[in-house]
């Protein structure tokens, strides 16, 4: 059983940075994938990034590119790194594990409890 926690959501305002991370505990594949999504309510759940937990370039979303920066720290810990924050980027924050590198919420198998980042103008 793999659960994920994401931590270090906020309040900011825009043009600020924040981090967000995910722990993971439980087995985790070296092949497995880490996603990061983001949802507001009312709109499906957006691809943010991802990452191969053994390692790699990540990919971004378009929207994203540039500002945002996925990083793995151990071989449980995950962050994303999110600078130059627009009104746009506010939503819940969702990291995932799956086992395809894909960009399809679908795709993937866990999901941790989400965490909720609001920018301000």
């Amino acid at each position: 059983q793999v659960q994920l926690v994401e931590s270090g959501g906020g309040s900011v305002q825009a043009g600020d940075s924040l981090r967000v991370s995910c722990t993971a505990s439980g087995r985790i594949l070296s092949s497995s994938v880490m996603g990061w999504f983001r949802q507001v309510p009312g709109k499906a759940r957006e691809f943010v990034g991802l990452i191969r937990w053994r390692g790699g370039s990540p990919l971004y979303a378009d929207s994203v590119k540039g500002r945002f920066t996925i990083s793995k720290e151990s071989m449980n810990t995950v962050h994303l790194q999110m600078t130059s924050l627009k009104v746009e980027d506010t939503a819940v924050y969702y990291c995932a594990r799956g086992s395809q590198y894909s960009t399809d919420p679908k795709e993937y198998f866990y999901w941790g409890q989400g965490t909720q980042v609001t920018v301000s103008s």
